[in-house]
């Protein structure tokens, strides 16, 4: 018999641990809706990311998780990649005044001038390789320059797989290596490491491939050589730089200062905005630019018009509102990402995982076969990276691995990769531009998958897999 006043209290059960199977559900969902909606009807990917978190947070109702639990979970999920999302912003910045005060520009002025008549493949996959470095962008090379040395191809009759390759090789090379580029800020952000830490960990596995892809240029370009080299169209583009901007080794000041920055594993942020500074006052004082301008450029990227067309496309990019997307896909991806992690589905996965990824090599391995399988279903460089990143970077931290072993993993392997897939949107974007089918010219971008087997090496071997130090991968010093 109860007191009287005595009121009993409902208990709440807590949560449930979810089945194998259910924690499947989200990830077949991300499949589905990813590969029918952005590999067919070309969705947003942000849309389609929002789709699935919805469908994972009502699978963690089931489970009985509240709602607030499950926005702590994505909260969280945010705030761990909050600084390297601060870096890529400054990228941003960063590209926009190097353009405006004409340091970009002046880098492909200078690398268009390695051309050389009789080794074509080589020179190509160098100057593409130059300017993607300087641009930060694989599609603007192969837009222009590609184009150009596509029809350069043609005049002299050398075979348009073999260029093609050469160009998209040098491109993505140039791209993965960029501090400029979306792909490896993206590639960091995801895994947690620190952005300069990740580009110079590729040099072990990326510039090995990139190395043995123009000895065979050199070898396979011996039979064009000895050709005259029709320069139209690489004189139009030189032109029309040098006539539109005023050239001065002071404009090397700005990479200089990100360089220095890199290597002194001084803060990077800092670095990026004193050289945006320097390289607006540069802007100001050489290509006469008023600060209006360069402010503009800064916000919305810089806009060109050297009465050039291919010159205009190659160098109007940068700004703030350049990075919204990618940043708008990292957002719904850590959303999708949080939910799972909070909701225990992506742990029961893990175990999973675990069973078969018990070493390095088998880690290694199942991370490269993630994000293929990922390029494979989204045809998205992004999401190819985004997916294997939130599914096995705790895999990576328990057997005490530096982040940037995942994040060197998931560009070469997911990112890097998805150029070669003919209905992914490089693939599409590449036949269209250059005219050459996919299937033509994918076997001979060499270092594009000579580093995935290089990486796969390295997992075996356990070459170059380096050990975490510290909690923070994000800020510099590993």
């Amino acid at each position: 018999m109860k007191e009287k006043g005595n009121v009993e209290k409902e208990i709440r059960p807590g949560p449930k641990k979810p089945s194998f199977g259910l924690a499947l559900i989200p990830l077949v969902s991300m499949a589905l809706l990813l590969g029918i909606g952005y590999g067919i009807y070309r969705i947003k990917a942000q849309v389609l990311l929002v789709a699935a978190a919805f469908i994972t947070a009502c699978l963690g109702a089931y489970l009985r998780y509240s709602w607030k639990d499950m926005e702590a979970g994505i909260v969280e999920s945010i705030r761990k990649a909050l600084p390297a999302i601060l870096i890529m912003l400054a990228v941003g910045v960063l590209v926009a005044t190097w353009i405006a005060s004409g340091t970009i520009p002046m880098i492909i002025y200078y690398g268009l001038k390695l051309i050389s008549p009789k080794y074509f493949l080589v020179t190509a996959c160098l100057v593409c390789t130059l300017t993607s470095l300087a641009c930060g962008t694989s599609w603007g090379t192969i837009g222009t320059l590609g184009v150009a040395f596509i029809g350069i191809a043609m005049g002299l009759g050398i075979p348009l797989g073999p260029a093609a390759g050469a160009i998209v090789a040098g491109a993505y090379f140039g791209d993965k290596m960029s501090p400029l580029s979306d792909i490896p800020n993206l590639a960091a952000v995801t895994a947690g490491s620190n952005l300069f830490d990740h580009i110079k960990h590729m040099f072990w596995s990326g510039t090995p491939a990139w190395l043995a892809g123009l000895v065979i240029y050199f070898f396979m370009g011996l039979k064009y050589g000895g050709r005259e080299f029709d320069r139209e169209k690489i004189q139009q583009i030189t032109s029309t730089l040098e006539r539109n901007f005023d050239f001065n080794l002071l404009l090397l000041i700005p990479i200089l200062i990100v360089f220095y920055y890199a290597f002194t594993r001084k803060p990077t942020i800092p670095g990026m905005l004193i050289s945006s500074v320097v390289a607006a006052a540069l802007a100001v004082i050489f290509q006469k630019s008023s600060l209006v301008q360069v402010a503009q450029a800064v916000n919305s990227g810089y806009s060109a018009s050297t009465g050039l067309e291919a010159v205009d496309r190659l160098i109007s990019r940068g700004g703030l509102m350049s990075m919204m997307e990618t940043q708008l896909v990292a957002f719904t991806a850590f959303s999708f990402g949080g939910i799972m992690q909070k909701t225990g589905m992506l742990a029961v996965i893990l175990e999973k995982i675990m069973k078969f990824a018990d070493r390095v090599w088998s880690l290694v391995l199942t991370t490269i076969g993630t994000a293929i399988l990922s390029a494979l279903i989204t045809g998205s460089s992004y999401l190819s990276m985004i997916i294997p990143a939130e599914l096995l970077s705790d895999a990576y931290r328990k057997k005490g691995l530096a982040a940037k072993n995942l994040s060197r993993i998931i560009e070469e392997s997911g990112g890097i990769i998805v150029p070669l897939i003919p209905w992914s949107m490089a693939g599409v974007y590449i036949t269209g531009t250059l005219g050459v089918p996919t299937f033509s010219y994918l076997f001979y971008a060499f270092s594009n998958y000579f580093a995935v087997i290089i990486l796969a090496v390295f997992g075996f071997t356990g070459f170059t897999m380096a050990r975490k130090i510290r909690e923070d991968e994000t800020q510099p010093g590993s």
